[in-house]
């Protein structure tokens, strides 16, 4: 298989993009690198296209070493054909790899295997060629022996059909038919195994889908509750017309003698062999889909939740909310350094409420605290009225937002935070990491496992290792989208830098610490195991504020700059009239790429990106996102009534909605059919993103079951 050429046809590229993407990725380019700085190379690919390509060639070429494998093992076996070649060659999948060797991989022992050893093969064979007219028990009586174990004609007949079951369970291309056909009219079926147990999977006790259409979430739930023992699942196939086809296939001839032998060896190699291991398959497939749609969205909402527009220039008081151990509160100033920490108890059971609001007067008057900012974990409730009774005492302005605290207690207990905090228990590390969430989310939370975050489903159930750097890549993308200060950043925030590993991330903060600030680029080549290859990586995605060079503030690569010096002069500027401000409508001005890209060897896609940069320095994208709701007043589910519009933040979007919080702790469900009326969506995300602010209108309220139902079709 020509790899390149079939990534190209898989992508829509032109070849040369397939070719140049693939040597970047060969050469050890990181892949936000290649998106950013190599887009005259690749054709603008971006970076989620480059990931996905990066996986189908990691795909490919372990299948072409698959099909190696398998070809030099037929090869020793002595059992190869130029036929049986070809078809491994030109196999598609590693599921048609396997179906090629099934018959040739070495097997344990098995019935057709010590039947084949009690000399019944010519038995087999003969029946197979359904030529003969006497009756079986008379052929079988030449193999009947004492010696090899074969007891009588009957033993002989059955160890016959035994080899038959088999060697039609090892067909290739009788697999293939029996997996279309069961994956086009096949049924995943689901039942309780005791009906009267009360479970969060009573909607799959009687549960009935094709599998062309079973949706990934169903398949995950059904998956967790077999798991754990409550339901039964199977697949249904169209047994019916596997065996009518098998039989045309076997049964070649109108003999009586072998003909009712044939249908016994035929339904036995699809019950016992066949369906079983196709079953296995089906399910695996459906699963691997179904963890494949789940991780992608959860990317896509760990991508939401990462790129919140940071809330800067606020003192902000992070309060992580209990009951009988107490409120822990850290008061972080704007630069997100902790200035002071304490504990409250205005819950059950203490209910110490004026020594609270006493507590926190004097620490909004002695840090002119700004901003309140709450976990929504176990007592956020109770702690938000406290909170909004206090707001009404204060003479200034002070706002609260409910903050997702999912990971907050695992950042809290991890080394990381022990490190960052070493005087702190973990309820003041959490407060304090509650309180950076929203000075900037990023670079907060890449401190915690992504897994954590708590903005997925089924994540627990899956392919941990696939989640993990699926994960891993959307945070890479986001740090690098945004740029990172490098005389700011944590060693945790560092490593997500292209071309940065551990190591030189924690050797860049000792630098810094013995060296003091950075103020030039260059300067990373002094950092131990901080090579040149490294540099090129990352200079453009680390940023130094003030530093020697203007152009180190922003997301130009030193390999452009003295592009940049000539752009810049073909404008008639100078690189010391950079500032914040930037230089307005500079893309507009510059007449000639081509001839500007011509005179200094930089191709114009990089050209017209420097001159976009140009114009806002440095500029953060998660500013165009939507801002998070602040709120002065609370509600209760007790004060919802159906038809109230409210204003919601999405937090979560799964297969099926969107859930989105309204203020009143229980975050309440859109259903996908409750998000539009304009047109039929396939996913929630076509409409809506984490983080995104929407207007809904209560459609029910279920406070026992604490369930809240909404529409966005106002």
């Amino acid at each position: 298989m020509d790899i390149v050429k079939a990534l190209q046809q898989e992508f829509n590229l032109q070849l040369w993009q397939a070719e140049a993407a693939v040597k970047l990725i060969d050469e050890g380019n990181t892949i936000p690198f290649i998106a950013r700085y190599r887009k005259e190379a690749t054709g603008s690919m971006n970076d989620e296209v480059l990931r996905n390509f990066y996986d189908r060639l990691v795909y490919l070429r372990n299948l072409e070493d698959k099909k190696q494998q398998v070809i030099s093992s037929i090869e020793e076996q002595g059992k190869l054909t130029e036929e049986l070649k070809a078809q491994i060659l030109n196999a598609q999948t590693q599921v048609a790899v396997d179906d090629l060797y099934r018959p040739y991989r070495p097997k344990r022992r098995t019935r057709a295997t010590i039947a084949k050893e009690k000399g019944l093969e010519p038995l087999a064979s003969l029946i197979l060629l359904q030529m003969t007219k006497k009756p079986l028990s008379e052929e079988a009586k030449a193999f009947v022996s004492e010696e090899k174990g074969v007891a009588d004609e009957k033993e002989a007949i059955e160890g016959a059909k035994d080899i038959i079951a088999e060697s039609i369970s090892d067909d290739a291309a009788y697999r293939t038919y029996i997996r279309k056909a069961t994956e086009k009219e096949g049924k995943l079926i689901s039942k309780a195994k005791d009906e009267k147990v009360q479970s969060v999977y009573e909607m799959y006790y009687d549960f009935e889908e094709p599998v062309a259409k079973m949706a990934g979430y169903r398949t995950l739930a059904v998956n967790r509750g077999e798991s754990e023992k409550i339901l039964t699942v199977k697949i249904e196939a169209p047994e019916d017309k596997i065996l009518q086809y098998l039989n045309k296939k076997v049964i070649v001839k109108d003999n009586p003698v072998t003909t009712p032998v044939l249908e016994e060896a035929v339904k036995d190699s699809y019950e016992r062999l066949i369906a079983p291991a196709i079953e296995r398959e089906i399910r695996n497939e459906l699963t691997e889909k179904a963890e494949d749609g789940a991780i992608k969205v959860f990317g896509k909402n760990l991508q939401q939740l990462l790129m919140q527009p940071p809330i800067t220039g606020k003192t902000v008081l992070g309060w992580d909310p209990a009951f009988r151990t107490g409120c822990k509160l850290a008061v972080v100033d704007a630069t997100g350094k902790v200035l002071d920490t304490v504990v409250i108890y205005p819950t059950e059971p203490q209910k110490k409420i004026a020594e609270a609001k006493n507590v926190l007067k004097k620490l909004i008057k002695k840090y002119d605290i700004d901003l309140i900012s709450v976990g929504n974990g176990t007592a956020s409730r109770e702690s938000e009225m406290v909170i909004v009774e206090l707001l009404k005492e204060l003479d200034k302005k002070v706002e609260y937002v409910i903050v997702n605290e999912a990971g907050a207690s695992v950042y809290s207990a991890s080394k990381l935070a022990t490190e960052e905090f070493p005087n702190f228990d973990v309820g003041q590390r959490s407060a304090a990491s509650i309180a950076r969430r929203l000075q900037d989310p990023l670079a907060e939370l890449v401190k915690i496992d992504p897994k954590a975050i708590g903005v997925g489903q089924y994540q627990h159930d899956m392919n941990q290792k696939k989640l993990g750097e699926a994960l891993g890549g959307t945070v890479e993308d986001c740090v690098n989208k945004v740029g990172v200060d490098l005389n700011t950043a944590s060693a945790s925030l560092l490593e997500y830098v292209s071309g940065v590993s551990k190591t030189i991330a924690k050797n860049i903060v000792t630098y810094r610490e013995e060296n003091g600030r950075f103020t030039d680029r260059q300067q990373l080549l002094k950092v131990p195991k901080l090579g040149p290859k490294a540099f090129e990586q990352c200079a453009g995605f680390l940023r130094i504020m003030d530093g020697a060079n203007p152009l180190d503030a922003t997301s130009v690569h030193p390999e452009s700059y003295e592009a940049t010096k000539a752009l810049l002069e073909s404008t008639g500027h100078k690189l010391s009239d950079i500032t914040s401000a930037g230089f307005k409508n500079l893309s507009r001005q510059i007449k000639n790429y081509k001839k500007l890209s011509e005179a200094t060897g930089v191709g114009e896609i990089t050209l017209q990106d420097i001159a976009k940069e140009l114009e806002k320095p440095g500029r953060d994208p998660r500013d165009e996102m939507p801002k998070p709701i602040l709120r002065t007043d609370v509600l209760d589910m007790k004060d919802l009534k159906e038809g109230m519009i409210l204003k919601g933040t999405v937090r979560n979007v799964i297969d099926f909605g969107a859930f989105v919080d309204i203020g009143v702790h229980q975050d309440g469900l859109v259903h996908i059919s409750q998000m539009t009326n304009k047109k039929f969506i396939k996913h929630p995300m076509e409409v809506v993103s984490v983080g995104d602010i929407v207007e809904v209108k209560v459609l029910s309220v279920d406070a026992a079951k604490k369930r809240i139902q909404l529409t966005m079709k106002i």
